[in-house]
């Protein structure tokens, strides 16, 4: 049996694929493999019965594609699904073990920034003493801030940055804006990572199927370039983590040693805009078309 591909539909025209998504969806016709429509905004507003609506029963087993979805809802998306007869190659543990940096840092420890982090809720940062406690788990210096999943890099400053743990007043601040500037939309809780300088060289994404690297591409953030990484010691964290589809953004540090900045889940990781002219998408496409999908974990 050869695996699915569900996108997410058009919200002005449910019947078709989200124009986002249309590429890949033209590959995947392309090579035969089964497709069918999920509705993105019925599922994160948790509905997810009715977002899966269009999913044919008993068609078989998918790889979800699309935007992404919090760990709750992924479960919720995965239920419906096996409830119409189906399957999500990747369960919904492993999508939380890829998708939020608390699952995936044991297996990329010493690959990665130090961190430290605490679950915590939209509008509710910790408190001073929290985070000092937070702070102090780390070694001194400058830190990055983040919650389980994303970043607020583009407001650099005023959201990210802390250029002193032990400047208090100025992660509170940091800390308090990051908080206001997710708004809902945080994930799981907050982040403290240790600040290492990366060359101005861009980072690359790697995508991994069952473990084997089967694409390199730029970071959708600087698609014009996309540095050759090392990946020996990747290859390993990657086998400890054991999900199928993930991905691992790498940056060169300045002292020559090349870091996992980011770990995500495959099915929600972005290519870069002009990754169909590149051939990007028919690889990726190709290789989840291989995957087995006898003895799937629900």
């Amino acid at each position: 049996m050869r695996p699915g591909f569900l996108f997410p539909c058009d919200p002005l025209r449910p019947t078709r694929v989200d124009p986002d998504f249309g590429p890949q969806a033209a590959a995947v016709r392309a090579v035969g493999a089964p497709l069918a429509l999920i509705d993105h905004e019925a599922l994160t507003t948790g509905a997810a019965h009715e977002a899966v609506a269009a999913v044919p029963v008993g068609s078989g087993a998918y790889w979800y594609r699309g935007w992404m979805v919090p760990v709750g809802r992924y479960g919720e998306l995965a239920r419906a699904v096996q409830e119409r007869g189906c399957v999500l190659l990747t369960g919904p543990a492993r999508y939380a073990r890829a998708h939020e940096l608390p699952g995936w840092y044991a297996a990329f420890t010493g690959l990665t920034p130090r961190s430290a982090w605490r679950a915590a809720v939209p509008w509710a940062p910790p408190d001073r003493a929290a985070l000092g406690e937070l702070a102090a788990s780390l070694r001194p210096g400058a830190a990055v801030v983040k919650d389980y999943v994303k970043s607020r890099k583009h407001e650099w400053d005023e959201a990210c940055h802390v250029p002193d743990l032990g400047d208090a007043e100025r992660l509170a601040a940091v800390v308090h804006r990051f908080f206001a500037l997710q708004d809902e939309s945080l994930a799981g809780g907050l982040v403290l990572r240790e600040f290492e300088p990366f060359v101005a060289g861009g980072e690359a994404r790697v995508w991994w199927v069952d473990g084997e690297p089967v694409l390199v591409t730029a970071h959708p953030d600087t698609p014009g370039r996309c540095p050759a990484p090392e990946l020996a010691g990747v290859r390993a964290a990657v086998a400890a983590l054991d999900c199928r589809f993930v991905t691992t953004d790498l940056a060169l540090r300045t002292d020559g040693e090349w870091r996992v900045v980011e770990v995500g889940d495959g099915q929600v990781s972005g290519l870069p805009r002009d990754g169909a002219a590149g051939g990007a998408v028919d690889t990726l496409v190709a290789a989840l078309c291989r995957a087995r999908v006898d003895g799937v974990v629900r």
